[in-house]
């Protein structure tokens, strides 16, 4: 498999010719077109004897020429073209850990990825790359961007991520690591923008809906980086705050909707403690209220039940309109 540039001309593009709504900016352009391959290769004991096989050879025809001085001659140019073989051979030989691979360009031209581990033999007079395709991890820098409602946050998230296919990661990016990296970044500010830090009204939000925002990360990010034949694990949000010249502000605001919550629940609960009590009274028939007496009583309840301070009692030794 050969990397080729597919190229097109800007001027040869007509308005039809436009890419739809949502196309990337840039594959009408010069890119790299290419995907892995399996490169043929002799693996663990084949390579060995391969290797072996001219080396053994070599010391026979140089051991002949010991013998048989008439072909001395011809005995040693054949031993030194086994001995160079055995040379060139043995500079095929690679080794290839668990979890990395070897990218092969023979004289430029890409001719495959060896993946399994061990001892192997690519073709002779090769170049390769080492490329790992283990699981990797990164945390991007704290980014202030500005949430859906235009209010100013520190964002980072952590990126799990392995490469998937490795002669896009060679080839057709200048270093994949940086691209991701930097993609990822990208990708981050722009779901930030597209979501608000808290939302009251139970839609998504940064604080609320962590699954659904690395979901979404997770999608953005993908996509950005399949061209660098990356892949995407996981995409996790790690730090979220306000940023700092308006965190107090938001935190005093945020205060003040937890007391309104508790105001909200402690006035229920109230109402319904004075519902049940003058349920009560009138089912024991304990004593008799008339609507001003009744109100009385629901005013003082809930001025009780719903004060901050302690309640100072005061007894009544007259009637209720003395």
């Amino acid at each position: 498999m050969t990397p080729t540039v597919v190229e097109r001309p800007a001027d040869d593009q007509s308005p039809s010719d436009a890419p739809p709504a949502g196309t990337p900016v840039g594959h009408d352009g010069a890119r790299v077109d290419v995907a892995e391959a399996r490169a043929p290769h002799l693996h663990g004991a084949r390579a060995l004897l391969a290797v072996l096989v001219p080396a053994a050879l070599a010391l026979a025809l140089a051991a002949l020429a010991l013998v048989l001085p008439d072909l001395q001659a011809l005995a040693w140019a054949l031993a030194a073209l086994a001995a160079l073989v055995t040379l060139v051979l043995l500079g095929s030989l690679r080794t290839v850990q668990p979890g990395q691979t070897r990218v092969v360009q023979f004289f430029g031209r890409y001719t495959g990825t060896v993946r399994e581990p061990g001892l192997v033999m690519v073709v002779p007079l090769s170049t390769t790359v080492n490329v790992s395709v283990r699981v990797r991890n990164f945390e991007t820098g704290r980014l202030k961007v500005n949430d859906a409602t235009g209010s100013p946050v520190e964002v980072a998230a952590i990126v799990v991520w392995q490469v998937a296919d490795t002669a896009q990661s060679t080839f057709a990016v200048e270093d994949y690591a940086e691209f991701v990296e930097m993609q990822s970044e990208s990708a981050l500010r722009h779901v930030v923008t597209t979501h608000p830090y808290d939302d009251r009204a139970g839609g998504t939000s940064l604080r609320g809906s962590t699954d659904v925002v690395a979901d979404e990360l997770a999608h953005e990010v993908a996509a950005r980086v399949t061209v660098a034949g990356v892949e995407i694990v996981e995409v996790r949000i790690t730090h979220l705050a306000y940023a700092a010249e308006i965190a107090q502000a938001m935190l005093q605001r945020q205060q003040a909707s937890a007391i309104v919550a508790a105001r909200e629940e402690i006035v229920s609960g109230a109402v319904g403690m004075v519902e049940l009590a003058l349920a009560r009274l009138q089912e024991l028939d304990v004593v008799e209220l008339d609507e001003e007496r009744k109100a009385a009583m629901v005013s003082n309840l809930l001025v009780v039940l719903c004060g901050d301070g302690r309640a100072t009692p005061v007894v009544n030794t007259g009637t209720l309109y003395g």
